[in-house]
């Protein structure tokens, strides 16, 4: 049996919402995370990069569709997995010897407070209305201004748009925390756990899970 490592988080993915009941009887919304292997794929020391922290790899895939430079990679850390992502968890005192070993989930039981990072759902291109919720225009009396986000500019002085003004532009998809979450239920046997609430996300995406800061 292959060595785990517990460290204070891990990345998982999202495979949707459901709701079960407690033993009262009451509906309980949960967010429901595939527990995917990660595997530590490169240790970095003060000494070498300047700071502490584990390379997680994670996503399998088939190894024609994984490059060259990342199968050498992951062939340094005894990976024989193709695995596709990865990303860093800083932490202290890391061990040159946990390179290849797979990450334990014995730091999220069952009412242990988390928080869970994941990039939020892309909207696309929206307007002042969906993106900032303005107020609009009149809808009748032939009125001509309706959704539009009226004048953005300032006469002759500054004769310039402001940086960070408000107008239409990509909406979602950015890197968003939801703090103080609660694990409802980890099964390992089955690969799954419950996480009471909502994560950001979309269904399939990947999110980072960590010890709750605030608790």
């Amino acid at each position: 049996m292959t060595e785990k490592v517990s460290l204070e988080a891990f990345v998982g993915k999202k495979a949707g919402m459901t709701r079960i009941f407690d033993e009262n009887g009451n509906h309980i919304p949960v967010t429901v995370i595939e527990l995917i292997p990660n595997k530590i794929s490169q240790v970095k020391t003060k000494e070498k990069d300047g700071y502490e922290a584990y390379q997680l790899s994670y996503s399998p895939k088939r190894e024609k569709l994984v490059s060259s430079p990342i199968k050498g990679h992951l062939k340094k850390a005894n990976i024989l997995e193709a695995l596709c992502q990865s990303s860093e968890i800083e932490t202290e005192n890391v061990k040159a010897e946990n390179l290849g070993k797979v990450l334990s989930y014995d730091n999220f039981s069952a009412q242990t407070y988390i928080d869970v990072t994941g990039a939020t759902k892309g909207k696309g291109t929206q307007g002042v209305i969906r993106r900032y919720g303005f107020r609009g225009g009149p809808a009748t009396h032939g009125s001509h201004f309706h959704r539009r986000p009226g004048s953005i500019g300032c006469r002759a002085t500054p004769a310039r748009v402001f940086a960070g003004k408000k107008m239409p532009g990509h909406m979602g998809t950015t890197k968003n925390t939801t703090q103080n979450l609660v694990v409802v239920e980890k099964n390992e046997e089955k690969g799954y756990m419950l996480i009471k609430g909502s994560v950001p996300g979309s269904k399939n995406s990947l999110v980072t899970i960590r010890k709750a800061v605030k608790k």
